[in-house]
């Protein structure tokens, strides 16, 4: 990395650059992120411990458990970063059923989370669905755990390049990047470490480019942060976080387990918010 290289892009104001932290589940605040007027918004211990216990049990216990060395976490589902349409839902149906078989919990925080985006969507004319592609569906979730070492158990990225893969030309989802890119994470095991990380910074496509990173925007050298405002962010087991994915984010370092139930999911035109992993 030259020294003289300088990360640009859009920083936002003190109004949106900010989460909101609540003690009960409120779907206008997730409204909020989806339309661009909050950066985020965490929800802390609004999910059961039964299914907290349950999906973790099933997590672990589950035949189709993946290790992931590329970004060492453990996983089941497909991700679509870094591929093509095709093999994407090609994953996606090879691991449908392991990643159902942990969703479908009781209590289970996925089924509550869409229920009630659904209900509040209604209310402006728009629904949720998974994201589709001649008839194929993407993954529903993915269900990982980061235990990479160093400063950081996920390393500092963002969601939007990865939108503009021009191997995913056609999929909807590219349509997500004329409106807003939300995370949704939802915390069923935490141990000690793994704050979310966020910096106050949406990367160019100029910036992506110097850095080779146009089409998956992973990852940006901590160095070229330093400059930005950012924020640390503690994650418990029960905890669900939205957030805008556009800014460039991180999990610092885990002692333990940190296991997300997770998603994407953006508007794709007025009356449809479509979710993909």
């Amino acid at each position: 990395m030259k020294q003289e290289f300088q990360l640009t892009g859009v920083q936002a104001d003190s109004a949106f650059f900010r989460f909101e932290e609540r003690n009960e589940f409120a779907p206008e605040l997730v409204m909020d992120v989806l339309r661009g007027r909050l950066l985020g918004v965490i929800f802390h211990d609004v999910i059961p411990e039964d299914a907290k216990k349950e999906t973790v049990a099933r997590f672990w216990g589950s035949p189709g458990l993946l290790r992931r060395d590329g970004e060492p976490s453990y996983c089941i589902g497909s991700y679509h970063w870094n591929k093509s349409t095709e093999r994407y839902l090609e994953d996606a149906v090879k691991t449908a059923d392991s990643v159902l078989n942990v969703l479908d919990v009781p209590n289970s925080p996925w089924h509550s989370f869409r229920s009630a985006m659904a209900e509040e969507l209604a209310r402006y004319g728009a629904g949720i669905r998974i994201a589709e592609h001649e008839g194929a569906q993407a993954s529903a979730a993915l269900i990982r755990a980061w235990d990479k070492e160093g400063s950081f158990a996920l390393d500092p990225h963002e969601d939007e390049a990865q939108c503009k893969d021009p191997r995913q030309a056609g999929f909807e989802i590219q349509r997500a990047a004329d409106h807003e890119i939300c995370a949704v994470n939802m915390c069923v095991e935490q141990e000690e470490g793994g704050r979310l990380v966020v910096w106050n910074i949406r990367p160019d496509d100029d910036s992506r480019r110097a850095l080779g990173i146009e089409h998956t925007g992973f990852s940006y050298p901590a160095e070229t942060l330093e400059e930005f405002d950012v924020m640390h962010l503690d994650i418990r087991s029960g905890d669900v976080y939205v957030f805008n994915g556009r800014h460039v984010h991180a999990v610092d370092t885990c002692k333990g387990k940190r296991t997300n139930v997770s998603f994407l999911m953006g508007f794709v035109d007025e009356r449809s918010v479509v979710t993909w992993t």
